[in-house]
């Protein structure tokens, strides 16, 4: 990648940042209402997952969805829109925080029940291998979701009818607040995929590159040979499960750990490091994912709520 490739990756990371701390600061002033599951830490792998991707891909995903959703398209306005439960959200306000679609950029959701989702990502690739429209299926999902049967399910079907789609595991240590040592007892949970049997990876990293190059050949060859694979990257959240989560199980050393290593000053490292008069431009992208930010927020406050007489509007299609 070039400079204007990873300025332009750095921009979008810390929208996904950016927009995250933006919408726990309202929840806790009670604008946003329900659940609410922030991604800070994770911001390389859905990045460098969807960077790989082709516009004719498909994404779906868990409950922790926004930074996803930005990656992928989706804009500021809509998405904070969709928090405050605003007409001008991205769902119109029917979805909220765990539900984000956007129709346009083939994003099929957030999904709040742990793993259900999987199988319809099996679904996804099947219509996409009928149809030979040469897409891929992307689906997310936490390693918590591992330990159920529709990953199972899915999976099985995935081998069984060699469909083009990538499980993407976001194995960030703990599922709500159990460890993966209480719950797994894996290392390495991409052996699972051993059981069907289809392709694995697991990446250990906070470079987006490195997420990104696993990526790029984990999509292109479900793409090319319609076959499917499970890539596991070791990551992390900062914040807790949701915004409700206490923290209790984990250390403030652990955590500084990993904010140590936090993917967006590795990039910003890496810039700096191979392009060092791009200082500027860093500079100025900050200002203006702020001010971005700064409008997505007025521009949801000011929104209007879901007309009442609208209530049973898109229950059915």
């Amino acid at each position: 990648m070039d400079a204007q490739d990873l300025l332009r990756i750095y921009r979008k990371m810390m929208l996904m940042r950016r927009f995250e701390e933006a919408a726990a600061k309202a929840y806790t002033e009670r604008k946003i209402g329900g659940f609410l599951h922030l991604y800070i830490g994770q911001e390389a792998v859905g990045m460098g997952v969807i960077e790989a991707m082709q516009k004719q891909d498909s994404v779906i995903s868990t409950y922790r969805v926004h930074a996803q959703y930005l990656a992928r398209g989706g804009t500021a306005r809509e998405g904070m829109a969709e928090l405050y439960g605003k007409d001008t959200g991205c769902c119109r306000g029917r979805g909220g925080s765990m539900h984000f679609f956007d129709a346009k950029n083939n994003f099929l959701g957030g999904h709040a029940i742990v793993g259900a989702h999987i199988p319809v990502a099996a679904g996804a690739a099947f219509a996409s291998k009928y149809r030979g429209d040469n897409a891929v299926t992307v689906c997310f999902l936490g390693e918590g979701a591992m330990n159920i049967g529709p990953f199972h399910e899915g999976l099985c079907l995935s081998a069984l009818w060699n469909l083009p789609v990538v499980y993407v595991v976001e194995n960030n240590l703990y599922a709500m607040g159990t460890p993966v040592s209480r719950h797994m007892g894996l290392d390495d949970a991409s052996v699972r995929a051993l059981g069907y049997p289809m392709a694995r990876a697991t990446v250990e990293s906070t470079d987006v590159l490195e997420c990104y190059r696993a990526a790029k050949h984990a999509i292109e060859r479900a793409r090319n040979e319609s076959l499917p694979f499970l890539l596991e990257f070791k990551t992390y959240r900062y914040r807790g499960h949701s915004m409700a989560d206490p923290q209790t199980y984990r250390t403030k050393e652990e955590v500084q750990q990993w904010r140590d290593k936090d993917p967006i000053k590795v990039l910003r490292a890496r810039i700096e490091e191979e392009y060092p008069d791009l200082a500027a431009e860093i500079k100025a992208i900050n200002a203006s994912v702020d001010d971005e930010i700064a409008d997505a927020v007025r521009f949801a406050e000011e929104s209007p709520e879901p007309d009442l007489s609208t209530v049973a509007d898109y229950t059915y299609v």
